[in-house]
């Protein structure tokens, strides 16, 4: 069994999920997902890095949520939390996303091509070779990458206005750092982050990713490599330790 359409028209996403669960059992390399309308939990705890999973329709919250190896290919857009501490594997979303993309993600690339909603990247966490990485190509709303401990969160701005122009980006950032399009006004910093431009170093780091979510979106990859580029990291790795008053 390589193939597998399920019609998910109607269907709770119970019977939905054990029914993938079956198809990767049985042998199934590729599983298209037809009709999908706010199913929750589509490929949680999924594992198998040779495993494809097609969606069209919006998927519900917790899209890979625990999953470790597949890809996720969302033709449409996805509720909240897709990547909900996810720990291997690949899901690239062709519309916009909710809140709290990327969740305590711990490893895996997200690609989203439109924007996101609030607390993308909150708490994102490194361990080892485990790396985390959020995409986006349009916006974000406010308090992205909040108690941010590892990975990279990287936006594009591709809809042609500021990429992020609220508030709180980076509060309680402790690890990782979050790549910016363009200049970033010191008032949308929140608590514990501070901003830099982006390196040589950095840019020849992060050129991978561009290229990718060019590849997977038909974007053109060249002004996006050749943008500045701003870098908000940690000012501290102990960003309220001034909050209380023994330290």
């Amino acid at each position: 069994m390589e193939s597998v359409t399920i019609d998910a028209a109607g269907m709770h996403y119970t019977p939905l999920n054990k029914q993938i669960r079956a198809a990767v059992a049985a042998g199934a390399k590729r599983i298209v997902l037809e009709h999908v309308l706010g199913q929750r939990f589509i490929a949680d705890g999924l594992r198998g890095n040779d495993v494809v999973i097609e969606i069209h329709g919006v998927p519900g919250g917790d899209l890979g949520m625990f999953m470790s190896g597949p890809t996720v290919i969302v033709h449409g857009n996805c509720e909240h939390a897709p990547g909900n501490t996810m720990d291997s594997g690949t899901i690239v979303v062709h519309g916009s996303a909710g809140d709290a993309v990327a969740h305590s993600m711990r490893g895996g690339t997200i690609f989203v091509r439109g924007h996101i909603g609030y607390r993308g990247g909150i708490h994102m966490k490194q361990y080892k070779e485990k790396y985390p990485t959020l995409v986006v190509g349009e916006y974000s709303r406010a308090f992205l990458g909040e108690y941010m401990a590892g990975g990279t969160v990287l936006v594009l701005g591709l809809h042609g206005g500021a990429p992020v122009e609220e508030r709180g980006l980076g509060s309680g950032i402790h690890g990782g750092e979050i790549i910016i399009r363009g200049d970033v006004d010191d008032q949308f910093l929140g608590v514990g982050a501070t901003k830099t431009v982006l390196g040589n170093e950095d840019r020849e780091r992060i050129a991978p990713l561009i290229r990718q979510f060019a590849t997977h979106f038909g974007v053109d990859a060249a002004p996006l490599l050749s943008a500045a580029y701003t870098r908000i990291i940690p000012a501290s790795g102990r960003p309220f330790a001034g909050k209380y008053t023994n330290e």
